[in-house]
C-alpha cells in the first residue's frame, strides 16, 4: 500500500509542476510589458517633470544655433587661396575698378574688408587702417552673433538640471513625511525619477552646448586670423602706392 501512495503522491506533484510551467508563460508577458513602457524614452521624459520641456526647449535652441552658425562660418571661411595676389596684380596694374569687382564676387569678410580699403585709396594710411578695422569689428561681431546664448545654455542648463534634482528630492521627502510609518518604496520613486533624470538632461544639454561653444569659437578665431593676416597685406600693397587705373 505504500508504493501506490507514493505514486500518487508523484504524479500530484507532477502535475501541479507542468501547470506552474504553463501559467508562468501568461503571466511573464504581463509582468514584461509594464518594464518595457518604464524604459521608454517617452515614459522617462514626462517622470522627469516640468524641468525636462525646458531643458528640451534649450537643447532645440542650442542645436539651431550650433548648425546655423557651423553654415555661416563655413561660407565666412571660403577665401580664395589666389585671392590676395590677385588683387596685388590689379593694384600693381593699376586696375583699382577691376580690383574692387573681384571682391564683388566674393561674399566673406575678407573681401569686404579689403574692398572697403580700396575705395579709400587716395587717403592717409590712418583712415585706409581705421575704415578696415571697423568694417573687421562689425564682421567679427556678427560672427559672433549668438555664441554668448550658447554660453549661456552650457552653464546654465547643468544648474537647471541640479534645480530639478533639489525638487525631486524634496517630493519625495515629501512624500515619505506624508506617509508616517508606512512608508513604501513607491512614494519614493516619483522623486527620485525626477532628480535623476532632470540631472541627466541636464548634463546632456550642458555637454552638447559646450563642445559646440568651444568648437565655434575656435573657428571663429582662425577666421580672425586670416581677416587679420589679409589686412596686413592688403596694407603692404597699399605701400607700394599703385598707379591709377588704366582700364
Amino acid at each position: 500500500m505504500i508504493f501506490p501512495l507514493l505514486q500518487t503522491d508523484t504524479l500530484a506533484a507532477v502535475q501541479e509542476a507542468v501547470e506552474t510551467l504553463n501559467e508562468a508563460p501568461a503571466a511573464a508577458p504581463a509582468a514584461a510589458q509594464p518594464a518595457q513602457m518604464s524604459e521608454s524614452l517617452w515614459s522617462m521624459f514626462t517622470m522627469g517633470g516640468p524641468l525636462m520641456w525646458v531643458l528640451l526647449a534649450l537643447s532645440i535652441l542650442a542645436i539651431y544655433l550650433i548648425g546655423r552658425k557651423w553654415w555661416t562660418l563655413k561660407h565666412a571661411s571660403k577665401i580664395d587661396p589666389h585671392f590676395m595676389q590677385d588683387i596685388r596684380d590689379y593694384m600693381n596694374e593699376g586696375k583699382v575698378k577691376s580690383a574692387i569687382t573681384l571682391c564683388g564676387k566674393y561674399d566673406n569678410p575678407v573681401a569686404r574688408m579689403v574692398e572697403t580699403g580700396i575705395h579709400r585709396m587716395g587717403r592717409p594710411m590712418a583712415d585706409i587702417q581705421s575704415a578696415i578695422e571697423n568694417i573687421g569689428n562689425v564682421e567679427v561681431s556678427r560672427l559672433e552673433k549668438g555664441l554668448p546664448i550658447l554660453a549661456t545654455i552650457a552653464g546654465g542648463a547643468p544648474m537647471i538640471g541640479f534645480l530639478g534634482t533639489v525638487m525631486g528630492m524634496v517630493k519625495a521627502f515629501f512624500n515619505m513625511s506624508k506617509a508616517g510609518n508606512n512608508i513604501d518604496i513607491t512614494l519614493l520613486s516619483d522623486g527620485i525619477y525626477t532628480a535623476m533624470l532632470t540631472t541627466v538632461g541636464g548634463l546632456i544639454v550642458g555637454i552638447i552646448a559646450y563642445f559646440g561653444y568651444n568648437w565655434l569659437t575656435s573657428q571663429v578665431s582662425n577666421l580672425v586670423y586670416k581677416m587679420e593676416s589679409s589686412t596686413l597685406e592688403f596694407i603692404d600693397i597699399v605701400l607700394n602706392e599703385p598707379g591709377e587705373d588704366q582700364e
